[in-house]
């Protein structure tokens, strides 16, 4: 079990519930007991989950034992807790065990069929550590040659890094950091199922130093999956365009599709459309 883990996620899950969301009967009403945070208090989450204030208090102070499933499920129904989010504190608490590499799916046959069948739309598989695994013509021609780099670089993360700012931004109206966020979503996720994977904390600690907003994700604790995400790309022949990077889960794997996707008939998309990628996919 990952105590200090479990705490921090407790604590920030807490903190950033709102006593309006709750039944008035589990919190305390307004009087002489000012409030420290804009959250709920532990006797409230207490309150909430049927156990006493005295062992939430120890789980977030990382000193109780191992909650059962039952704690685990009236903690998540307290915490008004997402599918992503209960799944990640039953890892964080030791009833899920940790995935291992061999549990890694590779990319199948079918996988690698639908990129090429995708045509002009750009679009790479990757792993929970933000490889990129395997991608399409369309892919490499709208954001760089995947082949010519190394195993390494061949990672949205560490492309972020080399690239930011030169090829990719937000577009007007959305928050510069949502990448660096969703990102560190992601990474939050893939390290409560990998706690042992070095190459992984090596590359979270690589972005933490280069960006600020996926450290203020990270402390977050936010593991909630975010599917679309607007981003403005410029490229030396097409132009600047407005893409949608949507991203679907591959069905009983970790693996995730990463599709470029512009609003239908939008100077993006014609744009997009006049990629014509060779009849080629890795």
């Amino acid at each position: 079990m990952s105590r200090g883990e479990m705490a921090d996620f407790l604590r920030r899950r807490r903190e950033a519930l709102r006593p309006a969301q709750m039944p008035t009967t589990a919190v305390h009403p307004p009087g002489p007991r000012a409030r420290r945070t804009p959250g709920l208090r532990r006797e409230e989450v207490a309150v909430l989950a049927g156990v006493s204030t005295n062992y939430y208090e120890r789980l977030e102070q990382a000193r109780a034992p191992r909650p059962s499933p039952q704690v685990l499920t009236a903690l998540g129904t307290a915490l008004r807790l997402t599918t992503a989010e209960r799944e990640h504190l039953a890892r964080l608490a030791g009833q899920i065990p940790p995935s291992t590499d061999a549990d890694r799916t590779p990319v199948s046959a079918d996988a690698r069929r639908l990129l090429h069948r995708l045509g002009p739309t750009p679009a790479y598989v990757v792993n929970d550590r933000e490889d990129i695994v395997a991608w399409n013509a369309a892919a490499a021609m709208l954001i760089t040659d995947f082949a010519q780099l190394s195993v390494h670089e061949r990672n949205t993360v560490r492309l972020a890094i080399r690239l930011g700012g030169t090829l990719c931004s937000a577009p007007t109206g959305v928050a510069e950091g949502d990448f660096a966020r969703q990102s560190a979503a992601h990474l939050r996720a893939a390290g409560a199922r990998h706690p042992a994977d070095r190459a992984l904390g090596e590359l979270v600690n690589e972005y933490a130093a280069h960006n600020p907003d996926f450290v203020a994700g990270w402390r977050s604790h936010d593991v909630r999956p975010r599917p679309a995400l607007r981003k403005r790309l410029r490229h030396p022949e097409l132009g600047e365009l407005e893409l949608d990077r949507q991203t679907l889960l591959m069905p009983g794997t970790s693996l995730r599709l990463v599709l470029y996707t512009a609003e239908p008939g939008s100077p993006s998309a014609t744009a997009l459309a006049r990629l014509s990628p060779p009849n080629a996919t890795p």
